[in-house]
This record gives structure tokens, C-alpha cells and sequence, in this order.
């Protein structure tokens, strides 16, 4: 059966970091395409980054880019989100999903693209 186990996330002040780990069973991670989703108190969820499969091009939402990584550890069958530079308007749960579905390695940053999904990790940013 295919599980996804978010970690990582907690409590950080501003300009700190955090990195959130996905651990996949059931499946090889490396074969899937990976995505990261946030979803903000009252908020509906969005793409923040994803990565496609063996070793596939990385894609992130604009107000990520230069702040966060996203990356996969194929012998851990683990996805990762590193994160810097947090800022308050990062705090959401944030969730990652997989598919097989992907062509040529690509991967998309919105739901539909995504067949499953963890239960998420909550990441506060505050002082």
C-alpha cells in the first residue's frame, strides 16, 4: 500500500529554517514525481514545490524561489523540503504528494497532479 509520512515541520522565528522529510513505503520514490503543498489558516492548499522523477527537473512557486529546496534521497526512498528563510506568511500545513503519472520527468505544482498524499506537518513561523 502506497503511504506518505510527513516530518519535520514546528515552531520558528522568522529568517529560520526547516526541513520537512517525506517518507515514502510502497513505492520507489525516485519513480514518482514528488510535490509540496501548503495550505494557510483559511486558506485552500497550493503547490509550493515539486520534483519529477529520476532525477527530473524541479519546479517552485514564485514566492519560494531562492528560499527553499526541494530534493529526494533515493537510498532513504525520502523526498525533502529544506527551507529558509522562513517568513510568517510560510505558516501553513504543509503536505506531499505523489504520482507516477508524470511524462519526462516533469512535474506540475497543482492538486489534480497528485493521486496520493500524507497527512501533513504543521509549520508555525512567528516570533
Amino acid at each position: 500500500q502506497l503511504q506518505l509520512v510527513e516530518s519535520g515541520g514546528g515552531l520558528v522565528q522568522p529568517g529560520g529554517s526547516l526541513r520537512l522529510s517525506c517518507r515514502a513505503s510502497g513505492f520507489i520514490v525516485d519513480h514518482y514525481a514528488i510535490g509540496w503543498f501548503r495550505q494557510a489558516p483559511g486558506k485552500e492548499r497550493e503547490g509550493i514545490s515539486c520534483i519529477g522523477s529520476s532525477g527530473g527537473t524541479t519546479n517552485y512557486r514564485d514566492s519560494v524561489k531562492g528560499r527553499f529546496t526541494i530534493s529526494r534521497d533515493n537510498t532513504k526512498n525520502t523526498a525533502y523540503l529544506q527551507m529558509d528563510s522562513l517568513q510568517p506568511e510560510d505558516t501553513g500545513v504543509f503536505f506531499c504528494a505523489a504520482d507516477p503519472g508524470h511524462l519526462f520527468g516533469q512535474c506540475v505544482l497543482w492538486e489534480s497532479g497528485y493521486d496520493s498524499w500524507g497527512q501533513g506537518t504543521q509549520v508555525t513561523v512567528s516570533s
